[in-house]
């Protein structure tokens, strides 16, 4: 029967047709997502089809985003010359020449409601010399609010409102380290003063390092709109939890570039967890060495296969570094399997972990690897501080010292784990040690050619007046040597 239909003049018809079928089935088989592919290819067929939106997650977070406004006295100079008895003539009267007039300066962030009993998140900078902060919520009820925590090395600042038992919206944290390059992300802040802005984008990269706005550089970078004003604002996913806040931008004209930075929200639950434990400070686990970013020449000279990672340079002996076995001269190249390019990022890894656990640190050596488990412990204070402020006639008069301490490096912001020596924490106006430029974090080595080694041997070298001052101080890296008048 299929003979007789398969006449001689139809076959190439019909062979045309076979060959036809093979092929697009052979194309539906192997063409990468199948049927499925071209299947999912169709006009859309009515607006639902096309209409895709971030309002539902908008209005669940926006209302925990807040306005942070922060007010501060600041001191002017007038010009000099309005104490000329010419200008006092001409404007009928003193001017106040030369004497300082104070001023009210504002500021306005952004921050984000973390708690419903009104604990807030802002930077640091945005609250920065404040002594009067007030908090606008998105449905405009303002409230007055007291600073908790202000962490400079992290650029966070915990404000706290008294709501009178009236529970508050507020934002989950959601763990950054799940957080991917290509997430979309929602940027919700206050930019330029206009009110409550939402900007999308996606994370651009993860682990910037080199942004420069604080000691822990460890960044979120997105390319959703962040202009000044959102500091302190929210960085949110598309779930609706926090993964960062908003600290800075990247940008020559002071607009969005799209390139902006958020503090991962592991760091910003760190910080908050230390405002919820009180104490009036951040407490963060201390690693117990200093470090050194190990770039293409020293890796080389090391014999290692790539640059990166951090050197050990200094091991506090009794640390926590040195308990589990790492030595000057290691590698870390990994904590708790993260990968950790520089000193900053490994400061990073060990500020954001809990006290009482445990780091797992993978590090280099000798040209093998190795696994140690370091134990996160608060900075010790030995010796003890006992900070005092210098009286009299030496050149340190008006300087605030204490004995250097692993604690003590930890509040300054310094890598020395010393333990010895003493160093400047506070520096008074109009004083000998001010107009000597004496800084916060100056290292007094010696005096008179007596090595001074803490609080009580400097107060006893500068007792007694002299008609020359002998002394050496470091600073940072370098170390200076001077001779002044009695």
């Amino acid at each position: 029967m299929v003979e007789e239909m398969l006449s001689q003049s139809s076959l190439p018809g019909v062979l045309a047709m076979v060959v036809g079928a093979i092929t697009l089935f052979l194309v539906l088989a192997f063409y990468p997502g199948g049927s499925a592919a071209l299947a999912d290819k169709r006009l859309p067929s009515d607006a639902s089809d096309v209409q895709l939106s971030y309002a539902g997650v908008v209005k669940r977070v926006a209302p925990a985003v807040v306005n942070v406004y922060s007010k501060r006295v600041v001191k002017e100079r007038l010009s000099p010359m309005f104490s000329d008895p010419f200008f006092q003539r001409f404007f009928g009267g003193p001017m106040g020449g030369g004497v300082p007039r104070e001023r009210v300066q504002q500021s306005l962030g952004s921050g984000v409601i973390v708690d419903a009993s009104g604990l807030i998140v802002t930077n640091n900078h945005v609250i920065a010399g404040g002594t009067q902060f007030t908090v606008a919520l998105s449905d405009r009820r303002e409230y007055e609010a007291k600073l908790v925590v202000a962490d400079e090395r992290t650029d966070l600042a915990v404000l706290r409102i008294d709501t009178k038992g009236l529970k508050l919206p507020f934002l989950r944290f959601k763990d950054s380290d799940t957080v991917e390059v290509g997430d979309l992300v929602l940027a919700i802040g206050n930019p330029f003063g206009v009110g409550q802005t939402v900007t999308s984008g996606i994370v651009s990269a993860l682990a910037r390092t080199h942004v420069g706005v604080s000691d822990y550089q460890f960044f979120i970078q997105t390319d959703a709109a962040i202009n000044p004003g959102n500091s302190g604002g929210a960085l949110v996913t598309t779930d609706g939890q926090l993964i960062g806040i908003n600290s800075a931008i990247y940008s020559q004209s002071g607009g969005s570039i799209g390139i902006g930075f958020a503090i991962p929200s592991n760091m910003v639950s760190s910080v908050v967890a230390s405002a919820q434990n009180g104490g009036g400070y951040v407490k963060r686990p201390w690693f117990g060495a200093s470090l050194q970013v190990v770039d293409a020449d020293l890796a080389q000279s090391l014999g290692l296969d790539r640059p990166g990672g951090s050197l050990i340079r200094d091991v506090y002996k009794g640390g926590p570094a040195d308990r589990a076995g790492l030595k000057v001269g290691d590698v870390v190249r990994q904590v708790d399997g993260f990968e950790v390019d520089d000193p900053q990022a490994l400061r990073y890894r060990i500020a954001t972990k809990s006290f009482g656990a445990q780091a797992s640190v993978s590090y280099a050596r000798d040209g093998k690897t190795g696994t140690a488990m370091v134990a996160m412990e608060p900075p010790p204070e030995n010796p003890p501080a006992d900070r005092r402020v210098l009286k009299g006639r030496s050149p340190f008069a008006g300087a605030k010292v204490a004995n250097l301490s692993p604690a003590l490096s930890d509040e300054l912001g310094f890598d020395n784990w010393g333990g010895k020596g003493v160093v400047v924490v506070e520096v008074e106006d109009d004083t000998p040690a001010a107009r000597l430029q004496f800084q916060a974090g100056d290292i007094i080595l010696d005096v008179g050619g007596k090595k001074i080694t803490s609080v009580s041997e400097l107060v006893a070298a500068t007792a007694s007046p002299r008609q020359e001052w002998d002394f050496t101080i470091r600073r940072g890296d370098r170390t200076f040597s001077a001779t002044v008048g009695g």
